[in-house]
């Protein structure tokens, strides 16, 4: 297999989060490390962290709530891809997304905020040169179109 994800989580606090979105690429296959480092607080570690990894093949998924400076800093300081995967809080009542929405111009991260949805964006990117990887994807999804037609096949009967 070749290239990984690097999360990048803004706080320990986004561990379980993380391992959320970790458990998912080991369903795809897909290699991964866990970072943290806050645009905010540690910049210079964020920068550290990129430079560890540029020569790598690597899409980094970003895990910062609140104000998540963190995708956008990454993004713009690296050619790699990065997706944002902000935990969502009640406390907010959704309103803490916008700060990965609304990036400042030539910013190219994406945004999902769901694990699952990271693991499979973070898959699809590096399938692109992966064919084994791709194979996984394919399975993955057709895993999820079974489950679908299993629950129509148990529900056709109910009244």
């Amino acid at each position: 297999m070749q290239g990984k994800a690097v999360i990048i989580m803004g706080s320990e606090r986004d561990l379980d989060f993380s391992r959320e979105i970790a458990r998912y690429l080991k369903l795809l296959t897909v290699d991964y490390e866990f970072r943290v480092a806050s645009a905010h607080k540690t910049p210079q570690k964020v920068l550290e962290v990129l430079k560890e990894f540029e020569k790598e093949k690597i899409v980094y998924i970003t895990v910062a709530g609140r104000s998540n400076a963190l995708s956008a800093f990454i993004d713009g300081n690296t050619t790699k891809p990065v997706i944002a995967c902000p935990p969502y809080s009640d406390k907010f009542g959704g309103a803490d997304i916008y700060s990965s929405l609304r990036v400042p111009s030539g910013i190219g991260s994406v945004v999902t905020i769901e694990p699952e949805g990271a693991a499979i964006a973070t898959a699809k990117i590096l399938a692109i040169q992966d064919a084994e990887l791709e194979a996984n994807v394919k399975q993955y999804q057709e895993g999820k179109k079974k489950e679908l037609d299993e629950a129509n096949e148990q529900v056709k009967g109910i009244k």
